[in-house]
């Protein structure tokens, strides 16, 4: 709990009444401007306690307008009314005055945000712009200074856009960070972009006139209107985050303007703004987007500019505050999250801002996060509020004074059943548990802090110290002494302050009896703690050391210990306590960033030793605790993750035992349901050498408490509020601020000796350590039942079953017992402990339990069986829906028990069990459900009530509701029973209901009533029984119609009646027929000789069907010349071979279909393997003569004749079914088979089919073929390409094959390879001609003539592509004559060929130009236009291939 000190300022007494307030940013200096009619205006600077600073006064005859601190330096800038700017800088009092730049009120002054520039600007709308050095003095005259003609009114500086932190990148680049190097171009380029730095403060700025102009000024210093308000401009405002630009009028019109990045505004958005007209708004930002305004009314104003949305924050009287106080100024601390509202009668209001989810795991927002806080009493009017630099101060002007309100948490000690609490500034309350005595001490100073003893109270405020004694009922002084020690301690008739590097020794008057001295290194004890005879120091250079206070003197009792070397990230010492026997000293700390650290540290004194225990992971430094018990671990880490510790104590007579208090880090991380009760949590631990730190109880902090204070087995102490503190006080006391709650293990016990409470304690520290013998031998002569029920409760926490049973035996708890052993069956350990803690009266922690397990069943259950039926409900609604009929069912029961009968409906109806259960509930009040009835609307609930009315013999009635339910049945029967028949056959036709008919032909059966007794069976499908009548009756035309309808067995029914009677034997046929029975009917249809009859059943006839039947039909079709029909038939006989003759004899088409029907398969009964390929053989032959090939290689590939298969396949054509078939089929023939095929084809122009040839003739290894093939392949080389070397080629590799391949004739393999020898002979020379012929003309010619000589030279080598070569020789030599000769010999030898085929078009030219003959063909025989054509075709074909 904290309170406001209120310190009035020391004000000189020449000055007037405060009229402006303003807090240095950083230091804990106030500046206040005052105004003396008499004197004039002043500014004065004051200390945090409202000390006035001496060299600080400033005086002038006019009045000071505007106080503006420097962001960084102590410079105070001040504006008066004459035009004067003024700097006053703290603590030297230096005072400097700006050149006269105005000459008109100063009506703004604004720094930017590092302190750079400095803003000036006047009533006549002058501006001035001045540049600060790094001390904040001004230099020179203004760097910029606009005259904008009107009055000027607000200034907001635009801040920088994001930059790097230089700062963060150094420390970065120096720990080593690659990426921070990279940047800063530390390594070499390339490796990570360069160091981009924004501008480091903002310095253009937006200023605003009296007019509603907004200007923008950049950091240039040039001025440009930005945009025009609608009125004058009251406050500037800049959102950063969105970059936007908020303007409020003097009328409370507020437009949000976007912001470009050379200053230029555009319209978002405009509204007018709920308030007081006529009254300055106080404004302020609480929050990102936030806006606060205060306008004299009885409430504050908040819109929130990010989410569109607002509201209003108002006083509550209960709280202390009147009825229509009104609210004028307001600040807003961020880093506290609190908003502070001056009133008009003296106090001041604080709203807190907290995080808190609601039932949806959503954030709160709006209104809902604020909590209002009493209020604190000032003097006068607070006209307006600041937040100091400092987080714990305030400054308020209240018209005549200014005071400076500094928070300061209660103080609060315990201490040998001693309890001390401060209630106000100067007021404590005293509590003595071991009398029951209540005090109240009131002291003449602001107190700062309490140790009690068991005979002493000692308070000080860090500049005297008091004692006080009680004497007679009240509280005496004892002793009262200078001392400005801000810590202190007690033990006996000691006190123990502090002063630099040493802790003094004093009596209770103050006479220092001894000094314990600290080294320089050991630094100045902050932090003071006595339990028992032990105290503990901590320094501020982070030493720790333990003083045994058990004798005359202190002596120590260890060396200092510096945690600084063994905590990483170490800032300050924040809680040094040590334990009864002085072994161990726990220590809280926060981190040099300054946030708390999650860590409990624990330094064993004798093992030197630091251990911990982390609240953010739940843990200890091993990763476990209680290892023996890995499901509790589990559960006991989870608890106590994400939290941070806040206090710490030491039980004063068992040194094992250790509690804390922990906070949630982010109570939005915790559940909905428990954030409340959650968030603060009692954390207690045994802590040993030999079992290091092992948990012992958590649990949340009791509602209505403030915070933990003490632990004094067998109680928890903590502070509470007035009123809420167990007992009542006494009369004439002040409220009691302490309230005791029993520890876990001692409820029920906390009157018992110490016998009995030391047991219970080692009884919890053995079954903590799981030491069973140690446990229950600690507690083997203690006969209580109250101990062990206690114990079973210790059993709930610790999760020990096992002991749990042995404690239900020795209290004789039968029924606990056997639920527990019940509960075995229940796999989670947290269900089996919650059904225990049900059975001893923890329905807190069974609850718990259960929901920690997620056993929302046994929870539902659990509050079913407590009577907690809301929540019951919400828990089935939420997480157990399939249990959500069955607990409204349960609830309904127990509100029908309690007789709530409307509610019982209700939940009747949302379970579904309302047709049956409430008829039940409102039988004794007929009149109430027949409403209810009415109400409803619903089939079964008309139906009951008809019913009912029934019973009653209301037939009436009965009809009305029976119909509403539309049974009708009910309906028929009734009017039956009243002898209606005519209705009831009315409501049976209408409606087609076959109850409701069935019941009636019924009734007209008895009445003899044939017909309608027939009809109205029929209408209910009741065949059987109208077949029965006709029957009976001789209806021999309406039996068949019943007949088909019905099923099989009826229609054999009345075949047989039928075929009895001898009349109408078509029906008796087509009656065997539908009811399955073929044979019959066929064997009827014969002897009766119903042809047409005997053709349907045919129809229906498969392979199923008997096969002489069979046979028999097909015969019949024959007969009629119906072929197909009989084949189908044979083919079901299993008749193949008569089939497929059917089909040669009749030429009947076979299709795929009819060909698969009649293919029997591999392995079958029905034929042997040969029968069956002969069969499909047969079936192919058939396809192959009707020119189905497909069909037909199908055929003979399942009958394993794959050579035909091919052979149909060949006739076929199908080039890609042939291929695929001899890829697959893998044998020589085959292979043969297709290369020849394949050979018919155009291989020439497909590169493919060549392939596979050459691939086929070799798997077939007809190597005589390929040589042939390759032979081939050689002439159309020659013939198509004149390509002789790929002919060479070719005819190397047909050289090869026929070389290799066995023939039946050696002889013939002999003369074939000489002619290919020959051939390759004759190519070989003419390519070697060729090729020497870029080398050796001579010799290549040479060559030429000799091949020309010989006679078998063509088909080898064409007799013109070598005379071509010769003429192409000789032309080029310019032998054009020679070359004319051999022109003519090659026509002599070859008249009919066409020369430009062999011989260039240009040779042919020059010669044609040097002999003087004409460009021709001559020699060419003229053999008719298609020889010609040929030629000419044979032409293009050799350019293609050239080109």
């Amino acid at each position: 709990m904290a309170v406001y000190f209120d310190h009035r300022i020391e004000a000189p007494d020449s000055n007037g009444a405060p009229c402006q307030i303003a807090w240095h940013s950083s230091q804990p200096v106030l500046g206040v401007a005052s105004l003396s009619p008499a004197a004039g205006g002043s500014v004065d600077l004051y200390l945090q306690q409202g000390e006035h600073v001496g060299n600080s006064h400033i005086e002038r005859p006019f009045q000071p307008t505007v106080l503006r601190w420097h962001p960084a330096k102590p410079v105070l800038a001040v504006g008066w009314e004459t035009g004067e700017v003024l700097l006053h800088t703290h603590p030297t009092g230096e005072q400097t005055t700006l050149s006269s730049a105005h000459s008109a009120c100063i009506t703004l002054l604004e720094w930017s945000s590092n302190g750079s520039r400095l803003v000036t600007g006047d009533q006549l709308g002058v501006l001035a712009v001045w540049r600060a050095d790094a001390r904040g003095r001004l230099q020179g005259a203004p760097l910029v200074k606009h005259d904008y003609g009107k009055p000027l009114t607000c200034c907001v500086f635009r801040p920088a856009p994001p930059g790097e932190d230089v700062a963060q990148l150094a420390r970065a680049a120096v720990s080593g960070d690659e990426s921070a190097l990279d940047m800063f171009g530390w390594r070499k380029a390339g490796k990570g972009t360069s160091l981009k730095l924004g501008p480091q403060e903002g310095l253009s700025c937006f200023v605003s006139t009296d007019d509603g102009g907004v200007h923008c000024l950049d950091e240039k210093g040039k001025s440009s209107q930005v945009l025009s308000a609608d009125g004058p401009v009251q406050k500037l405002l800049y959102l950063e985050r969105r970059d936007m630009l908020v303007v409020i009028t003097e009328t409370l019109l507020l437009s949000q303007y976007s912001v470009g990045p050379e200053g230029g505004t555009q319209e978002l958005m405009k509204v007018k703004l709920s308030g007081k007209s006529g009254h300055g708004a106080d404004m302020d930002w609480a929050g990102q987007g936030l806006l606060i305004t205060a306008t004299g009314e009885v409430v504050i104003r908040l819109w929130d500019l990010e989410r569109d949305d607002n509201y209003v924050l108002s006083l509550d009287v209960n709280l202390g505050f009147e009825s229509g106080e009104t609210l004028n100024c307001v600040s807003y601390c961020a880093a506290k999250g609190i908003l502070a509202a001056g009133t008009g009668r003296g106090r001041i209001a604080m709203w807190r801002k907290v995080h808190l989810t609601n039932q949806s795991g959503q954030k709160t927002d709006g209104k809902g996060q604020w909590h209002l806080q009493t209020p604190t009493e000032v003097e006068g009017n607070v006209t307006q509020l600041q937040w100091g630099s400092g987080l714990n101060l305030l400054a308020a002007n209240g018209v005549s004074t200014v005071l400076i309100l500094s928070e300061h948490v209660m103080s609060a000690h315990f201490s040998q059943q001693v309890a001390a609490v401060q209630l106000t500034p100067n007021q404590l309350s005293l509590s003595y548990f071991s009398t029951g005595a209540q005090h109240s001490l009131r002291t003449d100073m602001h107190v700062k802090g309490i140790c009690v003893a068991k005979d002493t109270v000692t308070v000080w405020n860090g500049k005297q110290v008091s004692v006080f004694e009680p004497a007679g009922g009240a509280l005496c002084s004892a002793g009262s002494f200078p001392c400005e020690s801000l810590v202190l301690a007690m033990h006996e008739e000691n006190i123990y302050t502090v002063e630099p590097n040493r802790v003094q020794v004093r009596t209770l008057q103050g006479t220092v009896k001894q000094l314990l001295a600290f080294s320089e290194v050991e630094g100045t004890p902050a932090l003071l703690n006595v339990c028992r005879t032990f105290l503990a120091v901590g320094t501020d250079t982070m030493h720790v050391k333990v003083f045994d206070l058990s004798r005359r003197e202190a002596k120590p009792h260890c060396t200092a210990k510096n945690l600084a070397e063994l905590i990483p990230g170490l800032g300050a010492l924040s809680s040094v306590k040590c334990n009864a026997n002085g072994s161990q000293v726990s220590v809280l700390v926060t981190r040099a960033d300054g946030s708390p650290d999650c860590r409990v540290y624990f330094y064993d004194v004798e093992m030197d030793i630091l251990t911990y225990f982390d609240f953010s992971t739940g843990r200890p430094p091993t990763g476990s605790f209680q290892a023996e018990e890995p499901e509790r671990a589990h559960s006991d880490s989870s608890e106590l993750c994400g939290r941070c510790p806040v206090t710490q104590f030491w039980d004063e007579s068992e040194p094992r035992l250790f509690v804390c208090e922990t906070e949630a880090m982010d109570p939005a991380m915790l559940s909905p349901a428990r954030v409340e009760q959650d968030e603060v949590l009692v954390v207690s631990f045994f802590t040993t050498q030999e079992h290091g730190l092992l948990l012992q109880d958590s649990y949340p902090r009791p509602a209505g408490v403030q915070g933990l204070l003490a632990l004094d087995v067998p109680f928890y102490y903590f502070t509470c509020k007035p009123g809420e503190s167990e007992g009542a006080p006494a009369p004439s006391s002040a409220p009691q601020m302490v309230s005791r709650r029993a520890m876990r293990d001692f409820v029920g016990l906390e009157d018992c000796d110490k016998p009995t409470r030391d047991a219970m304690l080692n009884f919890s520290f053995y079954l903590t350590i799981g030491d069973m013998d140690e446990a229950f031998k600690s507690i083997k002569l203690i006969k209580s039942e109250a101990v062990w029920e206690n114990m079973a409760r210790m059993c709930v926490k610790t999760r020990r079953l096992d002991v749990a049973r042995v404690c239900l035996g020795n209290m004789g708890h039968a029924r606990g017992a056997r639920a527990l052993r019940e509960a075995e069956a229940e796999p989670e350990l947290d269900a089996r402990v919650a059904v225990l803690a049900t059975q001893l009266g923890m329905l807190e922690d069974a609850e718990r339990l259960y929901r920690s397990c997620r056993r929302f069943d046994l929870l539902n259950k659990f509050y079913q069986a407590s009577g907690q039926w809301q929540h019951a409900v919400e828990t089935a609604e939420t997480h157990d829906r399939v249990h959500l009929r069955a607990t409204y069912y349960s609830y309904a029961k127990h509100l029908e028990a309690i007789r709530e009968h409307g509610l019982a409906l209700e939940h009747y109806e949302k379970s579904d069990t309302y047709r049956f259960e409430v008829p039940r509930m409102l039988l004794e009040d007929p009149r109430a459900l027949e409403d209810y009835v009415k109400k409803m609307n619903d089939k079964s609930l008309y139906k009951w009530w008809a019913q009912y009315m029934e019973s009653q013999s209301d037939m009436a009635t009965a009809l009305q509701y029976y119909g509403y339910a539309q049974d009708y049945l009910s309906l028929v029967r009734v009017h039956c029973y009243l002898g209606n028949v005519q209705k009831a056959a009315e409501i049976a036709n209408e409606t087609g209901n076959r109850a409701a008919s069935y019941h009636l032909a019924r009734q007209y059966e008895s009445q003899e009533e044939i017909k309608q007794s027939v009809h109205f069976y029929t209408r209910a499908q009741a065949y059987n029984n109208a077949i029965r009548l006709c029957k009976e009756n001789g209806l021999d035309d309406q039996l068949m119609n019943l007949a088909l309808l019905s099923n099989p067995e009826d229609m054999m029914e009345a075949a047989c009646y039928y075929e009895e009677k001898g009349a109408h034997m078509d029906r008796a046929v087509m009656l065997y027929h539908k009811a399955g029975h073929f044979s019959k009917a066929l064997e009827l249809a014969f002897s009766t000789q119903q042809f047409a009859a005997l053709q349907l059943i045919a129809e229906d006839l498969d392979e199923t069907s008997d096969p002489a039947l069979l046979a028999r039909c097909s015969d019949f079709f024959i007969t009629h010349a119906q072929y197909q029909k009989a084949v189908e038939l044979l083919v079901a006989a299993k008749k193949y071979h008569e089939a497929l003759q059917l089909c040669l004899d009749q030429s009947l088409t076979i299709t795929e279909e009819l060909a698969e029907s009649m293919t029997v398969c591999r392995g079958s009964r029905e034929l042997p393997e040969d029968a069956r390929r002969e069969l499909l053989e047969r079936i192919a032959d058939c396809c192959m003569r009707q020119g189905n090939y497909h069909l037909a290689t199908k055929k003979y590939t399942q009958a394993g004749n794959k050579i035909k298969a091919m052979r149909a396949l060949l006739k076929s054509g199908d080039t890609e079914k042939i291929v695929f078939f001899a890829g697959v089929s893998r044998q020589k023939e085959i292979y043969i088979m297709a290369a020849n095929y394949l050979q018919s084809l155009d291989w020439r122009q497909d590169p493919d089919i060549m392939k596979n040839i050459i691939s086929y003739y070799t798997k077939g290894r007809a190597l005589d073929l390929l040589a042939g093939f390759y032979e081939a392949c050689a002439q159309v080389e020659i013939d198509e390409y004149q390509n002789y070397e790929k002919a060479l080629g070719a005819l190397t590799e047909a050289y090869k094959c026929l070389a290799k391949a066995k023939v039946r004739s050696t002889e013939e393999q002999e003369v074939r390879l000489a002619e290919l020898q020959h051939k390759l002979t004759l190519v070989k020379k003419f390519v070697q001609a060729r090729r020497l012929y870029k080398e050796d003309p001579g010799e290549a010619v040479r060559l030429c003539e000799t091949l020309l000589e010989d006679p078998d030279l063509d088909p080898a080598v064409r007799i013109g592509d070598a005379y071509g070569f010769l003429v192409e020789h000789h032309c080029q030599q310019g032998s054009f004559q020679v070359a004319h000769r051999k022109l003519e010999e090659m026509q002599k030898r070859l008249p009919s060929v066409n020369v430009s085929y062999y011989i260039s078009q240009r040779s042919l030219e020059a010669l044609s130009h040097a002999v003087g003959l004409p460009l021709g063909r001559p020699g060419r025989r003229d053999s008719g236009g298609e020889e010609e054509e040929e030629v000419e075709e044979e032409e293009v074909l050799g350019s293609q291939h050239g080109d």
